[in-house]
């Protein structure tokens, strides 16, 4: 069965990426490199890497970005703006793919999410060591928890037979990833393939989302790939946004605030405002297919009944 590729969003300020895109079955990786209890020694690109994002990551933290609380001391929002910033991250694409290129492009889309539950699976490249695996698998777990708890829809963790797979990576297990790529979403284009395999420095993580080609705008499938050589705060925020992306806010908008869709790398962090997006995106007032015209009184309403007249 043919998949669709519904949403592409990267992430390009202090550097990041999110594609949204999906699958038709379930594929079990061979679990070899997660048995490695020691990784191999990274390759001197690699180290070279890891030392380039913890220097991203210290001036970030030093101007005081990357910030892990609420916001809600500072950065009050009201219905109205909660609606907005609705409609332009879950209505809206970033990127376009034209002629086998993601292209940056503000675009009016569909509603998309999820229909089945969520089965978030981590796979692990081979020099990602036992230790960080481990590390890796518990904040995914506890974040799994968090967004099911956000949009009440089933999400949860697994060992086996994932649909949004989770790929923690560094650039010498990017450059062979498309065979397994290939394998996790059967159908998947060489477009994307390439894009993963050939991820910028600048572009700190991704995800690709997909739902099945000719269908409704239900996602089925996706990929997020979070970079090995990213420190613990950056690793951790590419989580957060990639994951909560993939579940069907695909934009970034420079209005939103508190919030992880901002390219402005402000909030490392799901916030509470990102939570009550995800609240919106999963009500079932709202259904996938709905364009911002059509949306937008629902989203309103929805808003309204969130915040009342309070900012």
């Amino acid at each position: 069965m043919p998949l669709r590729l519904t949403c592409l969003s990267l992430c390009a300020a202090a550097l990041a990426l999110s594609a949204c895109m999906p699958s038709m079955q379930q594929v079990n990786v061979s679990p070899r490199p997660e048995q490695r209890a020691e990784a191999p020694e990274p390759s001197p690109e690699s180290l070279a890497l890891a030392r380039y994002y913890r220097g991203i990551e210290e001036r970030l933290t030093a101007d005081g970005l990357l910030r892990t609380d609420t916001g809600q001391r500072d950065a009050p929002f009201s219905a109205q703006v909660l609606a907005a910033n609705f409609e332009r991250i879950a209505l809206y694409d970033e990127y376009v793919l034209m002629g086998g290129r993601f292209v940056q492009q503000q675009t009016p889309a569909r509603l998309r999410r999820w229909e089945q539950p969520v089965r978030i699976q981590p796979h692990f490249g081979a020099f990602v060591d036992s230790a960080q695996q481990a590390e890796d698998r518990a904040i995914l777990s506890t974040y799994a928890t968090r967004l099911a708890r956000a949009t009440g829809h089933p999400v949860s963790t697994v060992r086996t037979g994932g649909n949004f797979h989770v790929l923690y990576l560094g650039r010498d297990d990017l450059r062979d990833v498309g065979d397994l790529v290939r394998s996790l979403v059967p159908g998947i284009g060489d477009a994307v393939v390439t894009e993963i395999e050939t991820l910028p420095r600048s572009t700190f993580c991704s995800v690709y989302a997909f739902s099945e080609s000719g269908g409704r705008s239900v996602y089925v499938a996706a990929i997020a790939i979070i970079r090995d050589e990213h420190p613990g705060l950056l690793r951790r925020s590419c989580v957060h946004e990639e994951v909560a992306q993939g579940l069907g806010l695909p934009n970034d908008s420079p209005a939103a605030r508190p919030s992880i869709f901002n390219d402005d790398e402000e909030f490392a962090l799901l916030t509470r405002h990102d939570e009550l997006l995800l609240r919106m995106l999963y009500d079932p007032r709202l259904t996938p297919g709905l364009r911002p015209e059509e949306a937008r009184p629902t989203v309103r309403l929805i808003a309204e009944e969130l915040l009342g007249g309070s900012s």
